[in-house]
């Protein structure tokens, strides 16, 4: 796989990170590495450090796939930084176009992970249903407040990675109803090391545990697992619909008015809703040539 490729797939992975409502886990299923993904981080064990003592830095790091994590996870680093304050700005003045691209893509991404279910028996149904009804539960929850204490961010760094690496389920939206979704984005904004370096040992401990779950399920139940993962994105249009009615407000620490509950409502046919239309099919064109890409670089 080219490295500048798999770079640009991490890049893209952080970038959906960043929005509330989108996976960074849908992007590495619909580029074809989402397996692989987790198998990697699922490698780095106590095996993987008696490798290093045994035979050296060299077998440790092709024992772990480490050119493959450092890449994709350069990308997403990248990502998380350079976007975070575009994709904050157009999430502030132009949400309507940005959910609705997000929508068109999450759509063709439940229909590109629907048809890799080669049976759909009631187990699979089942899993759909279900995984589309916690997608929803969840995204229609109403955010809450908590003191971002050194151990509260620590824990939500632990539980926003595991929904980062589920598509459908999106960790900045779980941040979100934590109410800490500012504190950590304004973190990354200012470059706050400490705040970050708590969320990332955090993040790692949830993703080195939940990786090894989600690996075990996809090699043992992959068309049940394919299934649920399909229903947590079908779910989460509900909350990456374009047109929402906002209830209330809150200022986040510069100073910006910006919704805080907010309920979906009917849009509005205007010169933006041609727009939103418009960027809703690049969205899904967008997941049909990355998966025509991810498929020529196998």
């Amino acid at each position: 796989m080219s490295a500048v490729w798999l770079f640009l797939k991490g890049v893209a992975m952080g970038a959906a990170d960043v929005v509330p409502g989108v996976s960074g886990g849908t992007i590495a299923f619909i580029t074809g590495i989402y397996g692989e993904l987790l198998d990697s981080i699922r490698s780095i064990n106590l095996n993987a450090l008696k490798t290093l003592f045994r035979d050296g830095p060299q077998a440790a790091w092709k024992a772990i796939n480490g050119t493959f994590l450092l890449t994709l996870g350069s990308g997403i680093l990248l990502a998380l930084v350079s976007l975070a304050r575009v994709l904050h700005h157009l999430l502030l003045h132009y949400p309507v176009l940005l959910w609705a691209f997000f929508f068109g893509l999450i759509i063709a991404s439940c229909w590109h992970m629907g048809k890799t279910i080669a049976q759909w028996r009631w187990q699979e149904l089942l899993a759909l249903v279900s995984g589309a009804v916690i997608a929803a539960f969840i995204s229609l929850a109403s955010p809450t407040s908590i003191e971002p204490t050194t151990l509260i961010i620590f824990g939500a760094g632990s539980i926003a990675i595991c929904a980062m690496i589920l598509p459908g389920i999106s960790g900045s939206f779980i941040l979100l109803l934590m109410g800490l979704y500012e504190p950590v984005l304004g973190a990354v904004r200012s470059g706050d090391i400490v705040l970050l370096g708590t969320f990332a040992a955090g993040a790692g401990l949830g993703l080195m545990l939940f990786s090894r779950v989600l690996s075990w399920l996809l090699h043992h139940y992959e068309h049940t697992l394919m299934a649920l993962l399909t229903g947590f994105m079908a779910g989460s249009l509900v909350k990456v619909w374009p047109w929402k009615e906002t209830i209330s407000t809150r200022v986040n620490s510069k100073g910006e008015i910006i919704p805080f509950i907010q309920q979906n409502s009917l849009p509005v046919v205007d010169d933006m809703f041609a727009v939103a239309v418009v960027l809703m099919v690049i969205g899904a064109l967008v997941v049909l040539i990355m998966e025509r890409v991810a498929v020529s670089h196998k």
